[in-house]
């Protein structure tokens, strides 16, 4: 292997690993049962069976968004910033999912995906320092989950 490649085998692998867990977590947390199954939602929601394929795509768009930020990142500081607010980002994605589908409060999930927002967009402008590819990366991230902030405000209106 050359030695270029063995310098981007860690950072893929960890940002791949971590996509997992976040996408396991925020996963295991989705419950799509009879309460679910139950809410008024709008015409407009998409099939439950799109959101799989939809959320695999941007997780793996992340990983790559993040490994390459860690690899352009200039010095520790900024590896350590990089890795710093892609894991909160992480924990405000399955918040996400434990506020909406396990605690069953759409309105709480309403408020936490305001700063689930704000966290895409602070990584957008911090990985666009370092990689304008690792900030664009993250633009498909950032417009799926302001659709589902419209789709989370319908749902609490409805409901």
């Amino acid at each position: 292997m050359a030695a270029g490649s063995k310098r981007w085998l860690k950072p893929i692998a960890v940002a791949a690993a971590a996509a997992v867990v976040v996408a396991f977590l925020g996963g295991t947390l989705t419950d799509t049962g009879a309460w679910y199954q139950a809410l008024r939602k709008p015409p407009w929601q998409p099939p439950d069976w799109l959101f799989g394929p939809v959320w695999t795509l941007i997780f793996a768009l992340v990983a790559l968004s993040a490994a390459t930020a860690w690899r352009k990142a200039p010095d520790r500081a900024s590896r350590d910033w990089v890795v710093g607010l892609f894991a909160l980002n992480g924990f405000l994605n399955v918040l996400w999912s434990l506020l909406f589908f396990q605690l069953r409060r759409p309105d709480w999930a309403l408020i936490e995906v305001v700063f689930l927002w704000l966290s895409i967009l602070l990584l957008i402008v911090v990985a666009w320092r370092f990689s304008r590819l690792a900030g664009a990366l993250l633009f498909p991230y950032l417009a799926w989950v302001t659709f589902a902030a419209w789709l989370n405000l319908a749902i609490v209106r409805l409901n």
